[in-house]
This record gives C-alpha cells, sequence and structure tokens, in this order.
C-alpha cells in the first residue's frame, strides 16, 4: 500500500488514481479515505487525478501519539503535496477535513491550490465562546468524549444515525452506511480519535478564512444535525475573498454519501467553471 512517512516518521497512507487535473479529498472524524470512494469514482471517470490520505491515527495512517493538531494535519497534507508533487490541485474536505482544507490552503497552498471545497465543515469554529455565542457548548464536546472512552464501538454505531439524518421521520434507514462508517472509525486510534474531538470543536479558522485567495464553494445542508450550517458554512462564506455559498433544503452532514448525486455535480460544475 502506498504511504509517505513524514518528518516525525508518522506513515500516511493514501490512494492515487489516474491522471488530470488532480484533486485531493479530505476526510471527516473518525473515517478515512475510503469514506471519499462515490466521489474518488466518479471524478476518476471523468479524466481527474484523485487523491485521498488517512489523516494521521486515522485508517491505515500510524497510530501516532502526537501530532493532533490542525497545524500537524496541515502540515502533512503538505508533505503529501510535495511528495506526489501535486499542483493546480482541487481540495475536497468534509466537515473536520474542510477545517484541514482550510488550514493547508492557508498556509501551505501557495502556487499550489486551484480551487478548493468546503462541504459540511466545521470553520470558522465550532465552539461557543466569547466570540461565537452561537456556537455548541463545551458540554456536548466534553458527552462526546465521554462516550467514546467508554464504549467506542457502540458510540460509533450511534453517532451515524443523525449524521445521516436517518433519525428523521421517513428517513430510510441504510444499513450498509452505518456499517461502513463503524467499519471506517474502528480502523482508527482511540486516542487520535478522543483528541481530535478538541481539534475539530476548538480550532479557530477565522483568520485562515480570510487568507485563502482561491476560488472556494462552501456546501451545506439546512438539517445539519453535527455541525449546524448556520454557525458554520455562513459564516464562513463571509469571510472568503471568493466564496460561493450553497446550501441544501433538508440535507444532513453526511449528505456526500447519501446525495452523492446532488453533491458530485455541482463540485464539478465548480472546478469545471
Amino acid at each position: 500500500m502506498p504511504f509517505i512517512t513524514t518528518t516525525d516518521g508518522t506513515e500516511i497512507f493514501y490512494k492515487d488514481w489516474g491522471n488530470g487535473q488532480p484533486i485531493l479529498f479530505h476526510h471527516g472524524w473518525p473515517l478515512s479515505a475510503d469514506d471519499w470512494d462515490i466521489q474518488m469514482l466518479f471524478f476518476l471517470h471523468r479524466g481527474y487525478r484523485v487523491i485521498a490520505h488517512d489523516r494521521r491515527g486515522h485508517g491505515r495512517s500510524s497510530q501516532s501519539s502526537t501530532g493532533h493538531d490542525m497545524d500537524t494535519y496541515a502540515a502533512d497534507v503538505a508533505e503529501l503535496a510535495r511528495a506526489l508533487d501535486l499542483r493546480n490541485t482541487v481540495h475536497v474536505g468534509h466537515s473536520t477535513g474542510g477545517g484541514e482544507v482550510t488550514r493547508y490552503v492557508a498556509r501551505h497552498g501557495q502556487g499550489r491550490v486551484a480551487k478548493a471545497v468546503l462541504v459540511s465543515a466545521i470553520p470558522p469554529i465550532m465552539l461557543k465562546t466569547s466570540a461565537n455565542p452561537d456556537g455548541t457548548p463545551l458540554a456536548v464536546f466534553d458527552d462526546l468524549r465521554a462516550q467514546l472512552a467508554a464504549n467506542r464501538a457502540q458510540f460509533y454505531r450511534d453517532v451515524p444515525i443523525p449524521f445521516y439524518g436517518f433519525n428523521r421521520p421517513g428517513a430510510r434507514l441504510i444499513e450498509g452506511v452505518v456499517d461502513n462508517w463503524w467499519r471506517q472509525g474502528m480502523m482508527g486510534a482511540a486516542h487520535a480519535h478522543y483528541e481530535c474531538i478538541r481539534v475539530f470543536s476548538e480550532t479557530d479558522f477565522n483568520e485562515d478564512l480570510k487568507l485563502i485567495d482561491v476560488p472556494t464553494l462552501v456546501m451545506h445542508g439546512d438539517d445539519d444535525q453535527i455541525v449546524p450550517y448556520q454557525d458554520a458554512a455562513l459564516l464562513s462564506a463571509k469571510q472568503l475573498k471568493h466564496g460561493t455559498l450553497k446550501l441544501y433544503k433538508g440535507f444532513p452532514h453526511g449528505m456526500l454519501t447519501i446525495h452523492a448525486d446532488v453533491l458530485n455535480a455541482d463540485i464539478l460544475a465548480f472546478i469545471a467553471e
């Protein structure tokens, strides 16, 4: 399997298929590159080179005890981009991966990035603070940590239900989607996933958003129960120099999986503009 080794000795797994303009996909917590399989096949068949990696501590990458912070995540991506000589790249990030895209493009991507796509993404900041009064209270994230530490396997059965909106009236539970979420989550390291809750909830991306100077598409469902769009997409789009906001009525956090036909077409149209 293909890996790069970062400067601190962490092995980062990645998939790299096809030729053409590269698209690098950044997954959400606590998943892996496999969460992008639908998108990778879609864009591969349309002539793009598609790459996705497992964040450190996730999937097949090293279960490192350190480096669980957004600066290191973005630096790992920079090392991957250099190793694969990725240029004119479109970076697409979902949820925590959207934060990773934001930090990478703002601080490492100069001269290498063509466009960015943030899907159900965590920026500007999730946590409720005096500067972000409409954010999510710390107690919510403390509860996530407690559930993960107590019984990660059951926790990872429970999270996909609101993640994909399967708890909504009339929603059809897709068991394979839940099983695949659980499978990906259990591949990673409990410690890395525990620490990543702090990363995705407390990292402040306000300054990063202001630094991004490439066209950026911000996509969010208005029924996202994990990252409410009012405190995420709406605020991010306002700070981007070249941002485009697209909201999806009734779509959940995991809309890239269960509404892939809609999202893939919109991402393709944005890339091809």
